[in-house]
């Protein structure tokens, strides 16, 4: 993994919760409070990987929010250590980290989302796959056997046409559609709601990760566990990253 700069660095203690939380830890800021501290550093000419030289109080003086306080921002900030080791638990799993201010961060998701774009993507397998056009095929867990051996057939025939295949990676319709490309040595993108760590290394899609066949990303922490708000969140992830869209309920 190549090292992350200072900025993302601020992001990632701010924004993620790097580990399972507690009653009574202070909560990772949210999207749209990040956008607010961000533009307020900005009207100071400062980065956000100021915070981390010297005292950031200093930096944050006049800073007033009572949704995300100096005294929160200050202990977020001073998660270091549990960001390294977070950070060398994911590279041992071959997982990268992209801040929505890098280069290589999806042009797709920026144009399309603005300032609602992901301020992180967590992601394993070949990057440069998210730069590529594709093919969303989305659907039903619930689906019949005829439905999974219809949906494999699809994403086999899109993969030997030189489509990439864009899906969620959810049981069902999602991950026959991946696995029907995969089988073909055709090119996926999976954008996950949850459990990027476990994915990362499971038989299912080892194969394909390392023939840089297929790239998993999720805007959530590696090892949040599956919810339904982040399941519907993820969806809009899916639609911007493909340029059409095959959906199966």
């Amino acid at each position: 993994m190549t090292p992350i700069n200072n900025d993302a660095q601020v992001i990632l203690l701010l924004t993620s919760p790097l580990v399972k939380m507690n009653k009574g830890d202070h909560q990772p800021i949210t999207p749209l409070d990040w956008n607010r501290l961000a533009s307020w550093l900005h009207s100071r000419n400062l980065r956000p990987g100021d915070l981390l030289l010297g005292d950031p109080g200093v930096h944050l003086r006049g800073w007033d929010d009572k949704r995300c306080p100096v005294e929160r921002l200050i202990a977020l900030l001073g998660r270091g250590v549990v960001l390294g080791i977070a950070m060398e638990k994911w590279q041992r799993a071959g997982i990268w980290v992209l801040c929505r201010m890098d280069e290589d961060y999806p042009a797709k998701l920026k144009d399309r989302l603005k300032e609602h774009a992901p301020l992180i993507l967590y992601g394993c397998g070949n990057q440069k796959l998210l730069k590529a056009d594709g093919v969303a095929v989305v659907g039903s867990r619930k689906a019949t056997e005829d439905d999974l051996q219809f949906t494999s057939a699809l994403g086999a025939r899109l993969a030997k046409s030189g489509k990439i295949v864009v899906s969620g990676g959810a049981r069902g319709i999602d991950t026959a559609a991946m696995l029907g490309a995969i089988q073909v040595e055709g090119t996926v993108i999976g954008i996950l709601s949850d459990s990027l760590l476990r994915m990362s290394t499971s038989q299912l899609y080892r194969k394909a990760l390392l023939q840089k066949n297929l790239v998993l990303i999720s805007p959530y922490f590696p090892e949040a566990t599956f919810s339904v708000g982040n399941a519907m969140g993820r969806n809009k992830f899916i639609y911007c990253l493909a340029n059409q869209a095959m959906n199966y309920l």
